[in-house]
């Protein structure tokens, strides 16, 4: 089975049919179910087989060595990574004295599937013990989006061809044992076996095991409750241990005849309460999800995700395949944030851990512009986390010499986990990316109360960062230099473009906040004086132009770096950072991921539309793709300088990297920002949204192979939904009693009930398609017939940690 072929092509939903033993990690990504607080990777019922077991709580992490070979001043001197905790998951099968493993017996049929309208992952199979008795299992599993610390397992067995015993244990296990997939021993080590055993109890249908964190010094709850519907006669044993809490029921089923097992799960973590106080949160939080019930937990979600589709679909005419992958990255950008709460939404969300679990610049970047148009509380809460963090990025900041604040490239809690300065420490720009979010949810929710309480400090304090980092030349240019930007091959180098125009941004934004709220603003020590370093500083903004070229070099000088010999590098040496050294790709032109395209996409006042044609034109040449951050940005600007069919064939690629596995590690997790661009790509590229200072604009054009886009925007207290055809493009207001927009320039009043329409403009295309590195081209994606071929392996991050 191909990567292509592991799921149906269904607008709703993902279908598996059959089991891929080798492809079961994948699988365990793909179906992962969260809402942000608690993550459950798609492991089977019973717990094996397994590609990589996973049960996550977001925040609750172990502290681990980071190795040097050299140490040096401002090194982080731990890391931090997500652990898998105690498994709730399990419930194990035996049909007379063997156990239900797909591995053995024959499995006549096996289906899952994942509903985007409801939630719930359900699986139906029928097996044949290898000593000939069959039984049909089916189950539907939940983490609950209005139950924050519940999840719920429907299980039943059926016997099919005689009279069987069957046992059903139901398990909470902590330390299950993972795969050996960890280099460093000594932080395999610390990670073997995180939780410590603090309480364990289990009687009747109910357990509970408590456990705290080696290290990090984190206490951790998990409870099961059970309700259990079969024949007259059957038996429940309750027991515990340790590591172990199990609720067996045993009985026999004549051919007909069902045993039903409704597991509730409850989770619950804290570093400070004490074990009394997070052992009754979680049962609390079992009798409230017993008192609802099944059906009701099933209603409550149903709820929850039709209110979610009636204001944020994304409707695709013309190309199914993508439809699905679009709505398969709404619903997991939507389980990676809706119950966070003040919690950082990790690159992986809670469905794998890759990436240690950390959250970067791609939440910032990438999900939260998502997120603020269609679920702006979730944004609310992954703001006030990096409010909360503050502290350690002043110590962070006054640890480097610098004034204000420095926000970790990577972390959990808040502090720097990475241990790789050039593309870590120096990626300064995660303070603008921050701002920018701040920013825009200010402007899009009208949310006052929350740039006063929270989101003017942030601006304040990125701001003073920035003013402490760069400086004034000597004709007057404010220049910020030794830094790294999107690009990671391309790293400490002096104005960065993208760097450039974002600390622009947040030092203006920070001066205009101060001026709206100055008795805040003043009790931060912000004065007048300060608020103008700010603004001259970003007038002053040194922006690099290369005038022999007639483009901007992505940071000084780059475009005087000898070119990467392209020609000759070989197909196999790609990711570039795994065959060649880093002193060698920094000081060449190549381009792993969209930088200073990623520039023009968020700066776009920046650029005149000829800056842009030219600048998308001689970095396509360069871009290698080495990151999945790449092709929805490339989709954005190749749609806005009239490269339609070559923005059609990036998007699918983002929209495809994780259903496709185009990169070869959807295994350890989904790619969150990668889904987010994807949505990003359609409504950013083909919808042409630009939000400038709060003012929406849209360019809508689209490819050939699309026939009709439609999504909507929640904004302020309106709901806009937008309609593109070839033809023309609808505006209406769903919500709201008004709301002004442009279209294509022209300024468009939009009123309640009242549907605006204009002509879409038609785009004629440019006469060449950009170039390419060799190889490196997107694939070609054929709408009617759903094909995209496999894109090359990103390697998103650098693995040098």
């Amino acid at each position: 089975m191909s990567t292509q072929d592991a799921f149906d092509v269904d607008p709703w939903g993902v279908v598996e049919h059959g089991l891929d033993l080798s492809g079961l990690a994948r699988a365990e990504s793909v179906f992962a179910l969260s809402n942000g607080h608690i993550g459950l990777r798609a492991n089977l019922d019973e717990g094996e087989p397994h590609g990589l077991p996973g049960t996550y709580l977001n925040g609750v992490f172990e502290l681990r060595p980071l190795p040097y070979a050299e140490s040096g001043y401002g090194y982080p001197e731990s890391g931090q990574s997500v652990i898998n905790v105690t498994n709730g998951k399990i419930i194990r099968l035996l049909v007379d004295d063997e156990p239900f493993d797909l591995r053995y017996g024959v499995l006549r049929s096996h289906q899952r599937r994942l509903d985007f309208r409801d939630g719930l992952l359900r699986r139906e199979a029928e097996w044949t013990s290898p000593a000939g008795r069959t039984v049909r299992v089916s189950s539907a599993r939940l983490v609950s989006l209005t139950q924050r610390a519940i999840a719920a397992v429907d299980y039943t067995v059926e016997a099919v061809d005689g009279p069987v015993r069957i046992v059903l244990q139901s398990e909470l296990v902590a330390n299950e044992q993972l795969p050996d997939g960890e280099r460093d021993p000594r932080a395999a080590a610390v990670l073997e076996a995180p939780l410590l055993p603090e309480a364990h109890e289990a009687s009747g249908t109910k357990a509970v095991l408590v456990n705290r964190t080696r290290y990090s010094g984190l206490r951790v709850a998990a409870g099961m409750d059970h309700l259990i519907e079969g024949p007259d006669r059957f038996e429940a044993t309750a027991e515990s241990s340790e590591q172990q809490c199990r609720i067996s029921v045993t009985t026999v089923l004549r051919p007909g005849e069902r045993l039903r097992m409704v597991k509730f799960m409850a989770y619950g973590w804290s570093a400070t309460r004490s074990l009394p106080a997070v052992r009754d949160q979680v049962e609390a939080a079992l009798t409230a999800a017993r008192y609802t019930g099944w059906n009701g937990l099933v209603a409550e979600q149903k709820g929850f995700l039709a209110d979610f589709w009636a204001g944020s679909d994304v409707e695709v005419e013309g190309d199914v395949e993508l439809q699905q992958a679009v709505r398969f990255a709404l619903f997991h950008v939507l389980q990676a944030g809706a119950r966070s709460e003040e919690r950082a939404i990790p690159a992986k969300g809670l469905t794998g851990p890759g990436y240690d679990g950390h959250s970067f610049w791609d939440t910032e970047t990438f999900v939260l512009p998502v997120l603020t148009y269609c679920l702006p509380a979730a944004v609310d809460q992954a703001l006030r986390w990096r409010h909360a963090t503050l502290p350690m990025a002043r110590e962070r900041a006054a640890q480097l010499g610098l004034a204000g604040a420095v926000f970790p490239w990577r972390t959990i809690h808040g502090e720097e986990c990475s241990g790789y300065w050039p593309a870590g420490t120096a990626a300064f720009h995660i303070g603008a990316d921050i701002a920018a979010a701040v920013v825009r949810y200010v402007h899009a929710t009208g949310d006052v109360e929350f740039e006063r309480a929270w989101g003017l400090e942030l601006l304040v304090e990125t701001a003073r960062m920035w003013r402490s980092l760069g400086h004034h030349d000597a004709v007057g240019r404010f220049r910020i230099e030794g830094v790294t930007g999107p690009d990671e091959y391309s790293a400490v180098a002096d104005n960065n473009v993208f760097t450039n125009l974002m600390a622009q941004a947040n030092l203006l934004a920070a001066a205009e906040a101060a001026t709206r709220h100055p008795q805040e603003a003043a009790g931060l020590g912000v004065d007048t004086e300060e608020a103008a370093a700010w603004r001259d500083a970003a007038a002053a903004m040194f922006i690099p132009y290369d005038e022999n070229l007639g483009v901007h070099p992505q940071a000084d000088g780059f475009t005087d770096h000898q070119l990467w010999d392209f020609e000759r590098t070989p197909a196999d040496n790609y990711p570039l950072l795994l065959h060649y050294p880093y002193f060698d790709l920094y000081r060449k032109q190549v381009v792993k991921q969209a930088d200073l395209v990623l520039a023009m996409q968020v700066r776009g006042d920046a650029f005149t539309d000829e800056q842009k044609a030219r600048n998308f034109a001689y970095y396509e040449r360069l871009t290698v793709r080495d990151s999945s951050l790449s092709a929805c940005t490339q989709a954005v600007i190749a749609a806005e300088v009239g490269q339609l069919d070559l923005a059609y064939d990036y998007t699918a690629e983002a929209a495809l990297m994780d259903l496709h596995d185009l990169g070869g590690n959807t295994g350890d997790g989904l790619h969150m920002a990668s889904l987010a661009g994807a949505c990003i790509a359609v409504v950013a590229g083909f919808g042409g949204l630009r939000d400038r200072q709060g003012k929406l604009s849209f360019r809508p054009r689209l490819p050939s192979g699309l026939r009709r886009l439609a999504f909507a925007l929640k904004v302020r207290d309106a709901l806009l939904r937008v309609e593109i055809t070839h033809a023309v493009t609808t505006y209406t207001l769903r919500r709201g009693k008004v709301l002004t927009v442009l279209h294509d320039g022209e300024a468009l009043t939009v009123e309640s009930g009242v549907p605006v329409e204009r002509p879409t403009t038609a785009v004629e295309a440019p006469a060449e398609r950009c170039v390419q590195p060799p190889g490196r081209e997107p694939a070609r994606r054929h709408a009617q017939a759903g094909v995209h071929a496999p894109a090359p392996p990103p390697v998103e991050h650098l693995q040098a940690e």
